[in-house]
């Protein structure tokens, strides 16, 4: 099974004081195939950018990028523009260009799951797996 790593994981997996980070360790552990993007990437190195966070996500990218059950999934003017049209047409939500480029690959890709605890992809339709009870 493929599941979505939103920022929102990865955020929890290297914070242990984060409410999600045992289930997110937890899922670190599993033989689960991860698929996420290079914007969720990016978006995870500006909340990381302070000089005590920054090794941390070096570490974190450099794993990530040699990692074979990962599967980063690239920047592209198609997802982008795919995503920004999403993000223009939903006026009602308060959904950012990252999880509009997100919910675009997740549908291409028929995922289902999301590593996060973030209620837009709920309100996109995905199931966020580190949501609290």
């Amino acid at each position: 099974m493929r599941l979505f790593a939103d920022t929102f994981y990865f955020i929890a997996l290297l914070n242990r004081k984060d409410r999600a980070h045992a289930a997110a360790s937890k899922v670190s552990r599993s033989t689960s195939k991860l698929v996420t993007t290079e914007w969720v990437l990016i978006e995870l190195a500006d909340a990381m950018s302070s000089i005590q966070k920054r090794g941390s996500y070096c570490s974190l990218y450099r794993l990530l990028r040699s990692d074979p059950a990962i599967t980063i999934i690239r920047v592209t003017s198609e997802f982008l523009d795919r995503g920004f049209d999403l993000f223009e047409d939903r006026p009602d939500k308060e959904w950012s260009l990252t999880d509009c480029t997100s919910f675009v690959i997740m549908q291409d890709l028929a995922i289902s799951d999301a590593l996060t605890g973030d209620h837009h992809f709920e309100q996109a339709g995905f199931q966020a797996l580190l949501k609290r009870p």
